[in-house]
């Protein structure tokens, strides 16, 4: 892996740390690195894992009716880090020396460990992700959700469930990580939308910290 992505890190530690750029979120608290990874770092992890990575399709019932949805995913993780997700229960695939770096470099700049991620690839900007919140009953209260960019910059939406004119935007860079945490995911709910003027590919990679079966 390359020399900027440290060994893998364990143990608790509180929900963010390190510098970053703190974003106003009443009711919520999260914060962005533009640069977590370095640009010719970001490019080769991402090329590693659309070479690499079992990219798969699903479907989602709406309306009485089986759609695609609009993006491919995969799910990897520890043993028994089992998750639901669009309605459906995935069993996670094996760490991948590309994942466990990436997992690496999260945990250390969020000061959090995780065990599983969930991997979205958006093909062009008529891929994208609806409104939704991280708030499956096996991530438990409060979960801290890092959130790895890699590839085409999207613009990425935050709405306040109950204040709906309360919103937050931002664009996230190849190589940038989000982290979302504290009360974020009961509060707020969050998108990728659609756009025409997006032809690039993106890998998106969401860690999180399930409760294990």
């Amino acid at each position: 892996m390359p020399s900027d992505i440290p060994a893998c890190l364990s143990g608790a530690a509180p929900a963010i740390a390190g510098p970053g750029l703190a974003l106003d979120l009443p009711d919520g608290e999260a914060r962005y690195w533009p640069n977590a990874f370095a640009p010719a770092t970001a490019t080769r992890l991402f090329e590693a894992l659309r070479r690499e990575i079992d990219w798969r399709e699903e479907e989602i019932v709406m309306f009485g009716r089986r759609v695609p949805v609009p993006r491919r995913f995969a799910w990897h993780g520890d043993p028994g880090a089992s998750y639901t997700y669009s309605g459906t229960a995935h069993e996670p695939l094996p760490w991948t020396e590309a994942l466990l770096g990436i997992r690496a470099r999260a945990s250390e700049l969020t000061g959090s460990p995780y065990n599983s991620v969930l991997l979205n690839l958006y093909r062009d900007g008529r891929d994208g992700m609806g409104w939704h919140a991280d708030d499956e009953p096996e991530l438990g209260m409060n979960p801290v959700i890092a959130s790895v960019s890699l590839g085409a910059e999207r613009r990425f939406c935050l709405r306040h469930r109950r204040s709906r004119d309360l919103r937050r935007e931002l664009s996230l860079e190849h190589g940038s990580l989000l982290c979302m945490a504290g009360a974020t995911q009961h509060h707020w709910l969050h998108a990728l939308p659609k756009t025409s003027s997006c032809a690039g590919e993106r890998i998106n990679l969401t860690f999180r910290r399930v409760s294990l079966r």
